[in-house]
């Protein structure tokens, strides 16, 4: 859920900014590039934490090898991404590339809420909802690409 409220946030306080006149927020494109980079810093800053970190690498699947790379791999992509879709030369690009990293990442969610593994001591999110959030996600970042 805190992926999704800091998207909301994100969204929202970077709408209000330009309303109030800042320069370069001055419509709703900005802004989803904002709330989705404030989203990939929070999911990516789990990838680090200790209480997160063992959860998400519990939450590779066993095929794959070297869950803890994989873990440290992703989140720094997710924090290139964050960084990438701040700058409107390269941000199309980072949502393309966020996108992909999203549906290359979703069979973790499956694997975390099958096998129900928690996050931060909180159960998986149940699979039903992931997925809605990882389609919402993923369509977010292609309007960003699409411009």
């Amino acid at each position: 859920m805190a992926p999704l409220i800091s998207l909301l946030l994100g969204f929202g306080a970077a709408r209000l900014a330009g309303l109030l006149g800042v320069a370069g927020l001055d419509g709703w494109h900005p802004a989803l590039r904002v709330g989705l980079a404030l989203m990939f810093v929070v999911t990516g800053v789990a990838h680090f934490v200790p209480s997160f970190r063992g959860d998400l690498i519990a939450m590779v699947p066993p095929p794959l090898p070297r869950p803890d790379l994989l873990v440290t791999a992703t989140g720094i992509l997710e924090f290139a991404g964050a960084a990438g879709l701040l700058v409107p030369t390269t941000a199309r690009w980072a949502a393309a590339g966020l996108a992909l990293l999203m549906v290359a990442m979703f069979p973790a969610n499956i694997h975390a809420a099958r096998r129900k593994l928690t996050l931060g001591g909180e159960p998986a999110t149940p699979l039903g909802l992931r997925s809605v959030e990882q389609v919402l996600f993923i369509a977010l970042a292609v309007a960003v690409v699409a411009g």
